[in-house]
This record gives C-alpha cells, sequence and structure tokens, in this order.
C-alpha cells in the first residue's frame, strides 16, 4: 500500500469516525474489481465485503426497527427496512461519506461515469460495513450504520416516503376509466452529494400535484399523494 493510499484511508477514518486497526480491510472495501483489474499487483477488491455487508445490515436495521416500532406488524416493518437500505439511500449515504471520493476504480469505469454510480456507491458503502464489523466488531459496526440511518428509519416509519402513494393513485384514477399517468422531473437542485428532485405527476397532459425528495422514487411518491389530496381522496389508513 503506498503512502499516498495511507493518506487517503487516513483521512476517510477521519469522516466516518472509524479508527481501523487493519488498514488493508478498509482498502479492500474501498477497491472496485475493474481497479483490481487493471492493476495485476493487487488480489483483491470489495465484492466479497459487499456481499457480507448487505446481511450485516439488514440485520442492524432489522433489529432497530422490531425493537423500536413495538405495535407495527411484519408487512409494516419489511417495507420501512426496504426503503431505509435501497439502493438509493445507500447511495446518498455514501456520497456524504464521500466514499466517491476515496474509492479505487478502474479507468474505464471512471470514463462511463462510475464513480458516481448509485449501484458502485450502495455495494461499497455495505463493504464499509462489513470491513468494519470485520475490524472492530458488530457493535462497532451497528453505531457507524444507524449514526447515518437512524433518523432516515424514524423519518420513513411516520412520513409518506413508504406508503405506495403512487399505486394508490393509480388504483383510484383506473376506477371508472383509463388515464394516462406520467411522471416529470421538473427541477434538480442542490450539489451532486445532496441532490432535491421536484417531480409532476400528469393525467392525461395535466399536472395534479407535485412533490420533492431526496430521490427520484421519494419525489414521485410525494408527488403522487399530493395529487390524492387534490383529488380528494381520504389518505387515512
Amino acid at each position: 500500500m503506498t503512502k499516498e493510499r495511507i493518506n487517503e484511508l487516513t483521512e476517510f477514518q477521519k469522516i466516518i469516525d472509524v479508527e481501523f486497526k487493519k488498514l488493508y480491510i478498509l482498502d479492500m472495501a474501498l477497491t472496485h474489481s475493474s481497479y483490481t483489474n487493471e492493476h495485476p499487483s493487487i488480489s483483491y477488491y470489495n465484492e466479497r465485503l459487499e456481499f457480507l455487508g448487505d446481511s450485516i445490515l439488514s440485520l442492524i436495521v432489522s433489529e432497530y426497527i422490531y425493537n423500536r416500532f413495538e405495535n407495527k406488524k411484519e408487512g409494516k416493518l419489511s417495507r420501512i427496512r426496504a426503503s431505509v437500505v435501497c439502493e438509493s439511500s445507500l447511495a446518498d449515504i455514501a456520497r456524504k461519506i464521500m466514499i466517491n471520493k476515496y474509492i479505487q476504480i478502474g479507468k474505464g469505469e471512471e470514463i462511463t461515469g462510475g464513480r458516481n454510480k448509485d449501484s458502485l456507491l450502495a455495494d461499497a458503502f455495505e463493504a464499509v460495513i462489513a470491513a468494519i464489523y470485520l475490524d472492530a466488531g458488530y457493535n462497532t459496526a451497528k453505531n457507524f450504520v444507524l449514526n447515518y440511518l437512524e433518523e432516515k428509519i424514524d423519518a420513513v416509519s411516520n412520513d409518506e416516503i413508504f406508503n405506495d402513494y403512487k399505486s394508490k393513485l393509480q388504483e383510484h384514477l383506473q376506477k371508472n376509466k383509463e388515464y394516462l399517468i406520467k411522471y416529470n422531473i421538473i427541477n434538480e437542485s442542490g450539489p451532486q452529494h445532496d441532490k432535491v428532485f421536484e417531480v409532476e405527476v400528469q393525467v392525461n397532459g395535466k399536472q395534479i400535484g407535485k412533490g420533492k425528495g431526496k430521490s427520484k422514487k421519494e419525489a414521485e411518491q410525494r408527488a403522487a399523494k399530493q395529487a390524492l389530496i387534490n383529488l380528494g381522496v381520504d389518505l387515512v389508513e
């Protein structure tokens, strides 16, 4: 490992507030297979860690929401977890902790915008979780995950994000006749790592609702909810 790489990993440890005893594990978590393919001297990359991190993340979030929401049924808990650990959500966190800056990727992947791909960043975030688990244990990994996801979990549990308003809107409109429903992004704001999307929902070419969110899916759900409210639909479950 070069001195420059050690300095990069030292910077990253400060960002996530976790100090590694075995730095090579963190280096592995932040190395994409495309980089290894172009550097024969390096024999490791983060896919195995991503596999492990996915399970650890699911356990941490499942344990938290199981204890946090004692009155919610299994279906509700599953929907909360799915919203929290979805690819776009994990990629957003990866950008916040600057994984896109510190991950090693190949030149070909770099050219095609790999450094900002949600799938690559979400996988790397899960690999970092596994690296922390292997280096420092479950409790440290748990504290790390909840530091970034606890607020999101609480927001999802109380907000419209985990309600499927798009399906409700479609069901409502198709009761009597056929409608053409379309979602359009009408504005994007904020830096690349913390974008806000504004989406409108149109029915037969007419706008019936708008919504904002940290992801396109979140903005679409909020636009659908606003459309349902505008149509006078009772949203009480």
